[in-house]
């Protein structure tokens, strides 16, 4: 399989950048899903993770660096979008109003839209995608303001609201209960 070859974190598949490593996954543009592929990625202890728009992002990644680097991974995206039961008043506001009104914002108001990986980790890439061409277990309305969009991988989560113009990047920490742990009453 001359074809297919794995450099510096690359994989391409006879010349197209394919998909990259980390640690003993391969994240791999779904387009090249064949048995070929599949099993060139096992005989390497390569766990194969299918993912549309890996080609895309690799290759504008190349023209952007100049050199054959490779592309920072991506990271997994969840949308939060406030509980049908929230107040309307919550709903639809810059976090600056939000702020004013209620506190920051916090996951006891929300529930998960989204859990997933995107062809990109830039927010308004994410933001059109999230309302132009849901992402396949898309449950929820169009990314709004009032939605926070987390991106996260091992290292940790970045959360950012949508505002009224782009993202405000927020918090967004676990509900108080965290603090009543242990104690009995």
């Amino acid at each position: 399989m001359p074809g297919i070859t794995l450099k510096n974190g690359l994989i391409s598949y006879y010349g197209n950048p394919a998909g990259y490593t980390e640690k003993e996954k391969a994240v791999v543009d779904s387009i090249f899903q064949n048995d070929e592929l599949t099993a060139w990625l096992k005989s390497r202890s390569l766990t194969p993770q299918w993912t549309d728009g890996v080609m895309e992002r690799l290759a504008a990644g190349e023209r952007m660096g100049g050199m054959n680097e490779s592309a920072a991974p991506l990271k997994n995206v969840r949308v939060w979008q406030l509980k049908p039961e929230t107040d309307v008043y919550r709903k639809f506001i810059s976090y600056e109003e939000t702020v004013r009104q209620f506190g920051e914002p916090s996951r006891e108001h929300y529930r998960v839209a989204y859990d997933g990986q995107l062809d990109t980790n830039d927010l308004e890439a994410i933001y059109t995608r999230c309302n132009v061409n849901h992402p396949p277990g898309y449950d929820g309305h169009s990314l709004s303001m009032s939605d926070v969009v987390e991106l996260y991988d091992a290292e940790g989560s970045e959360f950012h609201y949508c505002d009224r113009f782009g993202f405000q990047q927020i918090s967004f920490g676990e509900p108080e209960q965290t603090q009543t742990m242990g104690m009995s009453m």
